[in-house]
């Protein structure tokens, strides 16, 4: 495994991610964690803003038992309060097709938060299949497959404090 991004640049990269939300939401975020893979940047990133943060978690699932998008999204969890009126931020672990991100920010829109704004610690842009609006972004990175930080291969790896590229 090759590392891609260090503990060190993580870090120092999500704490300038919660100055500009906290920029953008002085009086506070609600933020939407989508499990599982984003449970780590969301901890960093809600200990990294000052003032008042209150977290909610959602899974969905695109993929099913398979390695591909089957282009349908399930929610496996929903969240358990309500966000009409509130500044929400969405974190997300990764963002590559755009799919299941387009159809997450659809749902709770309907749902009429005040604000509704996505967090990302990775962004593939050669994968995109939609245009799907991302405020913030940790890292751009390559087509490649990672894993780390949240992250995971068959359920392994998630703990790892930096993002590694498989090699073969």
């Amino acid at each position: 495994m090759q590392t891609l991004l260090s503990a060190d640049q993580i870090q120092t990269r999500v704490r300038q991610m919660a100055r500009e939300i906290q920029v953008d939401h002085p009086d506070g975020v609600h933020f939407v964690c989508v499990l599982k893979g984003a449970f780590m940047f969301l901890s960093d990133l809600a200990r990294a803003l000052e003032g008042e943060v209150t977290l909610d978690f959602m899974a969905v699932s695109s993929y099913g038992s398979s390695t591909k998008s089957s282009g349908q999204v399930q929610v496996l969890k929903d969240l358990g309060a309500a966000i009409e009126g509130r500044d929400v931020v969405i974190v997300e672990d990764i963002v590559d097709t755009g799919l299941t991100l387009t159809y997450l920010q659809d749902i709770l829109r309907a749902r009429s938060p005040r604000n509704l704004r996505t967090a990302c610690l990775l962004s593939k842009p050669s994968r995109r299949k939609v245009d799907v609006k991302v405020e913030y972004i940790g890292f751009t990175i390559e087509d490649k497959f990672v894993i780390g930080y949240g992250l995971d291969y068959a359920e392994r790896y998630r703990h790892l404090p930096y993002i590694g590229v498989v090699t073969s």
